[in-house]
């Protein structure tokens, strides 16, 4: 198995692929500290390295997010070997899927404009982020404001409120005119 590695525009964070499904049709998964791994064998094992700050899974990548001190020259090397050693095994990535429909909050009323924003952050948005190692998730859209939850590599990149502004709240604003505004939300 030959597991390629990306640059992501955070420098705290690398992209791993393994050149098969790790989500699938699942969607993703963002676990910001062991703790929230509980669900993913997979995160679990990453997170057991020292030095393991975040991990996201993605359709067909994994990205992980070093913690401050930690260097990428001791660290990429373990990451390897435990994704590597998970694939191996044949041991699943997650054991449940996550309802994040749940956590959206929106007027019934707007469900037309909702449908019309979530197309073009499947169609335009989510594929670019996901290049990058990363998600975004839509969280609602109330009053004019679009709610959105950035995961994976765009968690904590330096540039990714500028890219929230400037590049998704124009598109959206573009194709929407209901949309006023796009705020970035930690859940």
């Amino acid at each position: 198995m030959f597991i390629e590695t990306e640059a992501t525009p955070n420098p705290a964070t690398l992209k791993f692929l393994p050149g098969q499904d790790v989500m699938g049709a699942r969607g993703t998964a963002d676990f910001t500290s062991a703790a929230s791994a509980a669900r993913s064998p997979l995160a679990e094992r990453l997170f057991a390295l020292d030095g393991v700050a975040r991990v996201f899974l993605g359709h067909d990548f994994v990205t992980v997010t070093k913690a401050d001190g930690s260097d990428w020259q001791a660290l990429k090397p373990q990451v390897l070997g435990a994704i590597m050693e998970h694939a191996m095994a044949g041991h699943p990535v997650v054991l449940e899927a996550e309802g994040d429909a749940a956590l959206e909050d929106s007027d019934p009323a707007d469900a037309e404009i909702v449908a019309q924003i979530k197309e073009l952050l499947d169609t335009r948005v989510r594929p670019a982020v996901a290049g990058d190692g990363g998600d975004i998730v839509f969280r609602g859209f109330r009053d004019g404001i679009v709610k959105l939850h950035l995961q994976g590599a765009c968690s904590g990149c330096p540039s990714s409120r500028a890219t929230l502004k400037h590049g998704v709240e124009n598109m959206l604003r573009h194709y929407v005119p209901e949309v006023m505004a796009v705020e970035q939300v930690d859940a």
